[in-house]
Parts: structure tokens; sequence; C-alpha cells
């Protein structure tokens, strides 16, 4: 018997598709929440720091105020801030909204330029109350 599998053909690949903006969207969205776990776990330490001890909370803020932790923290910024505008997207969705080619291209892309807004935003605001 000859093997049938040799005349199937293949799916197609991700190089034969067009990269859309709905389709990135689709996957940073799925990256951005993988991401959210590691900024979570920051947040944790840092909160079991500050009940540790004075000593155990200034090693952490020596940590998270460094220019490695600061960049961690606004990707962190970032990540859940674009995880959230794509969260109201799929709401939106959910309730049969949306769905045309124009208006979803749309909001894939005013989801990246949103994230990205309130993030600096965050950081400005964050920047004028701490002095």
């Amino acid at each position: 018997m000859a093997n049938v599998t040799n005349n199937r053909p293949l799916s197609p690949h991700l190089q034969v598709y067009k990269l859309i903006p709905t389709m990135v969207m689709s996957i940073v969205h799925r990256i951005t929440g993988g991401a959210l776990y590691v900024g979570t776990l920051l947040v944790a330490w840092w909160l079991i720091a500050a009940a540790s001890g004075q000593s155990s909370y200034d090693w952490a803020n020596w940590v998270l105020g460094s220019l490695l932790g600061k960049l961690v923290l606004l990707g962190y910024t970032w990540a859940l801030l674009h995880h959230m505008l794509g969260g109201l997207r799929h709401l939106m969705w959910d309730l049969g909204y949306g769905f045309e080619k124009e208006v979803s291209t749309k909001l894939a892309i005013a989801n990246i330029i949103g994230s990205l807004c309130l993030t600096v935003l965050v950081w400005v605001i964050g920047f004028l109350i701490r002095f």
C-alpha cells in the first residue's frame, strides 16, 4: 500500500499570507498577554518587598529604578494598556460590531497608536506626580 500522505497537499504556511494589521494585532495581543504574567510577578515581588521591611523595599526600588528596571516597567505599562485596548476591541466584536474589513483594520491601527499614546500619558503623569 502506497503512502497516502505523500499525495496530500501541504497546509499553507505563514509565508503565503500577507500580514495585515488585524493579524499582527492578534499576535501582539497574545504576546502581551504572556508578558503580563512576568510583569505581574514583578509587581507582586515589589509588594512583597514592601511588606518585608525597609531594606527589601529599598533593594526592590533600586532594581526597578535602574535603567533596565525602568525599561521593563515601560514595557509592562505598554503591554498592559495594549492588552486592555485589545480586550475592548474583542468585547466590541463579541457584541457584534466592527467586523467590516475597514473598521477592523482601523481598530487594529487605533489599538497600537492608542496604547503608545496612553503609555506616554501614564509615564508623564507618573513623573509629574512624583516631583
